[in-house]
């Protein structure tokens, strides 16, 4: 959607809030805290089917925990739930060879391949473990990975491609052996048994290199590693290998107790290390060449700025030593940071490598005659790089490479063909999700031009042009490009239509929508639509983005009590125009309204989708500049929307319950009462990948920890709380509030309360405990915010 401009009188005009009329049945809090089945299932996941005339989706079965296969045709025609027989002719999301005849996809964890001129259909693999990594070649085979080993399939055969084995070769040279050089010297006959035993071996050896009929002898990397990933070169002559150390120490696991148990007895499960318990594990990274087995380390050494230390001042005030030599790094494996990436004609590979102090990230090639890595760009962030924007990949050609890049403060998207550097998309928006077309003429991908909050698919040529808008959904989830490239399959949403189904074409223009699975009792419910606001900032953060829900008309001189809500994960986007990830709380704030209150959703500093320094504000200091947003917002209520600043509360869950602890502990008065779930109120206590990127180790900045950490300024709680915690959620530890509980208990607070549930984790799944959890909420507020 093209919006001219996002001011607060335009958005004001965005679908009107409803005002709260006694006349209308509203929802009621049993109903908001209901088992969702009744709101009508979001479509989660869909893919093409392959001739591109209809569309696979998944959907959640009603009472269960089931989900089903439903197909639909883009002429409009109704969905169909898919049977027994039809998915076995079902294709999945797949891989398009480079000349567009054929597809390749993996169901049920084995390989198949589509023709996509006559529609025939050929299963390549029969077993029970899993295929993935499909690769077509130029010369029409395909490669995938099975476990740790690799196969190929030529048109005719499948065949075993690479077997990479953390073990030493059999003819390796052992160590030096003074006893064994002296017997060898002695004992003629065994001397002579070595040199037969070693004969036999290099003629085997011989006869495989020579034997076309006969798959390659497996990789040996050495019996002192571990093999983490690998990638192998379309064209079956190149292995990378990605290692780490055998037996390298992770840290010491924490224990979980799980007090409900179906054996009757307590019992406890093996959770995730402490920050600070111990580093993610360096990586070194290998090139073989299948045929010979050679193997290669490729070294690190060439990266710029791999010797530099970003924490030395801390290191330095902490009375460290001194980092010596490179830095710990990663490798790419797929997850957080993609993996290493194969041009279609094996000529051309391109590796992520990351810092691990996450300070760092590096894109590189590899000259394959020389086992050597060859920089083409790093990344470097005061603060951490992203978990996100780190995609990238080869264009058609196998010479032009693509990548994201956050560099200019905002993720876009830029090409590299040998030193050329180009970047393709500019402007305070993020690109993300990016896709190319078949031809490898235009790239596609999701942009948020218009508004931070309103997402669309977007073009561009990869030689260079003007990004078009392909869309005007407003709120695209994803997206996905036709098997002959023609059209565009999106999932999108709005603030009460959970993820449907449109196509349109590739090129832009009016969508059909497809899908629209919510219940009859859920749309004939009178909802308060969100209005979308820019609260001002008095802290220089410029405008926080937020949902408000209110009445359409305000009594004269009445005063509303005031909800504000807090997001969880932080770096999560939750004012966006699309289908909440917390609809249930956006439910609850529609029965707020009715009830009179005024509610306030922020995307705080940290949130997504407004680049890298709104996403950084937050480092080596949580909680400060959120807090700061918070307040502002609070005042914009005030002043704007007739709040009654004396009955204000918050409240949230995860980051949203960190949030709430802080605001409670450190700005006593200003929040009435606060509602805190499933909260972090001791960052020492939480997991390395996420909190040390945003505050170090805590060996090297304790200050940050304290600063950041809620349980140290308790004794600032003067208003009312609720804790509200699932006592196995292995993400959160219920321990966390656990240690608030006694550290309230030995500071003599009352007005606060700690509700445990014993059967949920992180994220409720039961709604007895919903509805348990949201009448105390809704009692908090009523008991304190109401006159």
């Amino acid at each position: 959607m093209r919006l001219a401009a996002f001011s607060l009188a335009l958005l004001a005009a965005l679908p009107a809030a409803r005002a709260a009329d006694p006349a209308l049945p509203g929802i009621t809090l049993e109903q908001a805290m209901a088992d969702p089945d009744w709101i009508g299932p979001p479509v989660e996941s869909m893919w093409w089917r392959w001739d591109g005339q209809s569309a696979y989706y998944t959907l959640k079965r009603k009472g269960s925990n089931l989900r089903d296969i439903w197909r639909v045709g883009i002429d409009g025609s109704a969905p169909a739930l898919v049977d027994d027989a039809g998915r076995v002719d079902m294709d999945t999301a797949s891989v398009v060879e480079t000349g567009g005849a054929r597809s390749a996809f993996v169901r049920n964890g084995n390989v198949f391949v589509r023709d996509l001129r006559s529609g025939t259909l050929t299963q390549l693999t029969r077993e029970n473990a899993s295929a993935s990594r499909l690769q077509w070649n130029r010369s029409g085979g395909l490669i995938w990975r099975t476990g740790v080993d690799w196969y190929r399939w030529d048109g005719r055969i499948v065949a075993v491609a690479a077997q990479p084995r953390a073990d030493d070769a059999p003819d390796a040279t052992p160590p030096a052996d003074a006893l064994r050089d002296h017997q060898l010297r002695l004992q003629r006959t065994l001397a002579q048994i070595k040199a037969q035993r070693e004969a036999t071996r290099a003629q085997m050896d011989d006869w495989r290199r020579t034997d076309p009929t006969r798959p390659p002898a497996p990789i040996h990397l050495g019996k002192d590693v571990e093999i983490v990933d690998s990638a192998l070169s379309p064209d079956g002559r190149w292995l990378l290998v990605t290692t780490r150390a055998k037996g390298a120490e992770a840290g010491r696991v924490d224990k979980m107790p799980v007090p409900v148990a179906e054996s009757g007895y307590g019992e406890s499960e093996d959770a995730r290390t402490l920050v600070g318990r111990n580093d993610p594990l360096p990586h070194r990274l290998w090139l073989a060449e299948v045929a010979t087995g050679k193997v290669r380390e490729l070294k690190f050494d060439a990266l710029p700025g791999i010797k530099d230390d970003p924490l030395a001042a801390l290191r330095r005030a902490a009375g460290k030593d001194a980092l010596k030599g490179n830095r710990p790094l990663q490798v790419g494996t797929g997850d957080d940071v993609p993996a290493p990436q194969w041009s279609d004609d094996g000529g051309s590979v391109a590796v992520m490598l990351r810092a691990v102090d996450n300070k760092d990230r590096w894109l590189a090639t590899v000259d394959l005659a020389n086992a050597a890595l060859q920089p083409r760009h790093r990344l470097h962030d005061d603060a951490w790089i992203n978990w996100s924007f780190n995609d990238f990949g080869w264009l058609p050609d196998g010479r032009m490479l693509w990548y994201l890049s956050e560099e200019s403060g905002w993720s876009h998207l830029y090409t590299l063909r040998g030193t050329q550097r180009s970047q393709l998309t500019d402007g305070r928006w993020e690109t993300s999700q990016v896709a190319v077309s078949r031809d490898g003429t235009s790239f596609y991908f999701l942009c948020n031009r218009a508004a931070p909050i309103d997402y669309e698919v977007c073009a561009v040529p990869s030689a260079g042009g003007a990004v078009r808008e392909l869309t005007a959904l407003d709120g695209v989830e994803d997206f996905s490009l036709s098997p002959d490239g023609g059209k565009l399959l999106v999932r999108h949403s709005a603030a009460y239509l959970p993820p449907q189904i449109s196509v349109l074409d590739a090129q832009g223009g009016p969508a059909r929508q497809l899908t629209d699975t919510r219940s009859d009792a859920f749309r004939a419910l009178p909802w308060i639509q969100p209005q979308y606001v820019q609260v001002p900032s008095r802290h220089g953060a410029g405008a926080i983005w937020g949902k408000y829900y209110g009445p359409t008309t305000m009594a004269p001189g009445r005063k509303y009590p005031i909800v504000m809500f807090v997001h969880g994960a932080g770096y999560l986007q939750n004012a966006d125009m699309r289908w909440p990830d917390y609809f249930r709380e956006q439910m609850f704030h529609n029965l707020l309204v009715n009830e009179g209150y005024i509610v306030l959703d922020l995307d705080y500093r940290a949130s997504q989708g407004y680049g890298r320094d709104w996403r950084t504000a937050i480092y080596r200091w949580m909680g400060k500049p959120e807090l700061e947003d918070y307040r502002d917002g609070l005042d914009w209520l005030v002043e704007t929307h007739q709040g009654d600043r004396d009955r204000a509360g918050i409240y949230g869950g995860s980051y949203g319950g960190f949030m709430t602890l802080t605001a409670l502990f450190q700005a006593p008065g200003v929040f009435k009462a606060g509602a805190a779930l499933r909260p972090v109120s001791d960052w020492m206590q939480y997991n390395h990948e996420y909190t040390s990127n945003i505050l170090n180790d805590p060996e090297l900045d304790p200050e940050a920890y304290r600063r950041s950490s809620p349980i140290e300024f308790a004794d600032g709680l003067q208003d009312h709380l609720l804790i509200a915690h699932g006592m196995i959620d292995d993400n959160v530890f219920f321990r966390d509030s656990v240690l608030l509980t006694q550290r309230l208990i030995e500071l003599h607070k009352d007005h606060w309360s700690i509700a445990p549930y014993p059967l949920e984790r992180h994220g409720f799944v039961h709604s007895d405990s919903w509805l348990d959890e949201y009448r105390r909420i809704h009692a908090l507020f009523e008991d304190t915010l109401r006159p």
